[in-house]
């Protein structure tokens, strides 16, 4: 009975994402943010085999997949297996921030498995058929490490060494440890190394505090994204530093360290505004139009019936010094250029 409700809710949830994007005959799709109204905070983007673009979010019961990135519908393919669901809930009773990424040849999910800021597990699954994935093990421990808040994993594979690293934490700082070829555990000997965000405890207010890593390479700099203040309200911001080695010092536009809680705002919000707390960015991709655009959570006044941090997007740009920047410094309504009113054509 619960998987047929399951599927009966997908199903309407299709039939009314169907009814809001469906243009008119002859004419193009507009873009409005948010591009998926539905509770979807710190999203995960990955191009399947498929190619079509998918997307999970924290607690991810399911997925949502996108011909063009900016008009999204349900999947009814389960990204998390029934019996990996079993073995999680025996560990947690909270599971954020996933990451998917291709390690090794092969797709892995990443996964905070959450039960307090002392006990807070890293976890990882494996692919096993297109777009599902089934649960491998525990990579950290927040009660081994000491690190508090060993949460929102972000994995990434240099290209030049072949090293796979993972990147996490929040109010215990954040992190970076090495990790064998596969993505699959601890490399022998990995050591824990501070990169970012101060602790909670040395910054009450979380302005120097950062969480939700994700990492871009662009122009022989990697970019490390990373949200600071509270969650819930206004305070809550996207910001950037970089290095030119994975393994470097991550600087903000002014040089100052990002471990000792500097790092530059690409998008932010003051109190009173519609769309407010941008932050925990997914990945940045280039779109069908040219242009680059980064996925991340937003509040939304007008959206308070259908979820708490829905899905947006804005369009990414990189000034003359090599910095990103989002025009304005907000999340739009039209997160698109505009061409004549036009809205985005769907790749089908």
């Amino acid at each position: 009975m619960l998987s047929f409700l399951l599927l009966l809710s997908l199903l309407l949830l299709a039939g009314s994402a169907q009814a809001q994007t469906s243009p008119a005959k002859g004419e193009t799709e507009a873009v409005v943010n948010p591009i998926w109204p539905g509770n979807w905070p710190d999203p995960t983007v990955w191009l399947g085999e498929d190619g079509r673009y998918h997307c999970i979010a924290t607690n991810p019961t399911r997925s949502l997949v996108s011909d063009d990135l900016f008009h999204w519908e349900p999947s009814l393919v389960a990204p998390v297996d029934a019996e990996s669901w079993g073995t999680m809930h025996a560990i947690s009773q909270h599971y954020w921030a996933p990451d998917v990424q291709t390690v090794g040849g092969k797709r892995n999910m990443y996964i905070s498995l959450y039960n307090s800021a002392e006990d807070s597990n890293i976890g990882v699954l494996r692919e096993f058929a297109p777009c599902q994935f089934r649960y491998v093990g525990i990579i950290t421990r927040g009660r081994e490490t000491g690190i508090h808040d060993t949460i929102d994993p972000e994995v990434v594979t240099d290209p030049k060494t072949g090293k796979v690293w993972l990147f996490f934490g929040s109010v215990g700082g954040i992190h970076r440890v090495e990790l064998t070829a596969d993505g699959l555990a601890l490399k022998e000997g990995a050591r824990y190394e501070h990169v970012a965000g101060l602790k909670v405890e040395q910054c009450p207010d979380r302005s120097k505090v950062f969480e939700g890593s994700y990492l871009h390479r662009h122009a022989g700099y990697w970019y490390l994204f990373v949200s600071s203040g509270f969650f819930g309200d206004h305070t809550y911001q996207l910001r950037v530093g970089r290095a030119k080695k994975l393994t470097g010092e991550f600087l903000d536009r002014e040089g100052r360290p990002m471990k000792e809680g500097f790092a530059t705002t690409v998008l932010s919000s003051e109190e009173g505004d519609r769309f407010y707390g941008p932050g925990h960015c997914g990945e940045i991709f280039k779109a069908g139009d040219g242009q680059e655009y980064i996925f991340y959570h937003c509040h939304d006044k007008e959206n308070k019936g259908r979820g708490s941090r829905p899905l947006f997007i804005s369009r990414i740009q990189w000034d003359k010094k090599g910095w990103p920047y989002v025009e304005g410094g907000k999340p739009k309504a039209s997160p698109c250029p505009s061409k004549g009113g036009k809205g985005i054509q769907r790749m089908k």
